[in-house]
């Protein structure tokens, strides 16, 4: 790790900061605007939300990255309920993506994690980026994504397993968190607690 770098968990006294920071790092990035400071906000008091996993990285002092782990399940095809854990958002402040930042919180997080007792993290996201922390596309794990037909090949839901073995002869399905599902009006109503942004519709946005 950058010597200048310290992983530390997120006080109440860094909220509003960790949220402004987000919502910089996720600014039109995926859709007009973004939502994900808000799914971050309501995310906190929620039963699924891990404390231990709330974590900032900070450089010389300043918050740059942020990233929160929730708890969530596979429904396996046995008829058993398997515990996994997911995270989101994870967020780089823009001036400092693309060097490495997030690598380095995120595969202290996962290390972390393991540490705990989680078998395996299940996320949407691109494999790009993750495959560098050892994530794979998880149907190829025999777990399938909620929203797509089992025959697809879903290139966005990407699986980590931490302990070895643990998904050995286990087939199923996952769903994210409740949590993770915004309200378009009230994630409208709290981004007006933040400076105005514009929202662009740009290429490449996934709405």
């Amino acid at each position: 790790m950058n010597k200048d770098c310290i992983i530390r968990n997120e006080t109440a006294e860094d909220y509003r900061a960790v949220e402004n920071l987000t919502r910089e790092a996720f600014w039109n990035v995926y859709r007009p605007g973004c939502t994900e400071h808000y799914i971050l906000h309501r995310f906190r008091d929620r039963p699924e939300f891990v404390k231990e996993l709330d974590l900032c990285l900070l450089l010389n002092g300043r918050i740059i990255g942020h990233i929160m782990f929730a708890r969530a399940e596979i429904k396996a095809d046995n008829g058993n309920i398997l515990p996994v854990m997911t995270f989101g958002p994870i967020s780089i402040h823009p001036e400092f993506q693309r060097r490495g930042y997030g690598k380095i919180l995120l595969d202290h997080a996962l290390k972390k994690a393991a540490e705990m007792g989680a078998g395996a993290v299940c996320i949407e996201g691109n494999m790009a980026f993750y495959g560098k922390c050892g994530f794979d596309i998880a149907s190829k794990s025999g777990i399938h994504y909620y929203a797509e037909p089992r025959e697809n090949i879903v290139p966005y839901f990407l699986l980590k397993q931490l302990r070895t073995g643990f998904l050995d002869g286990i087939t199923g399905v996952y769903k994210p968190p409740a949590g993770y599902f915004a309200d378009e009006d009230e994630a409208e109503e709290f981004d007006k607690l933040f400076p105005p942004k514009v929202k662009l519709k740009l290429p490449g946005q996934l709405v």
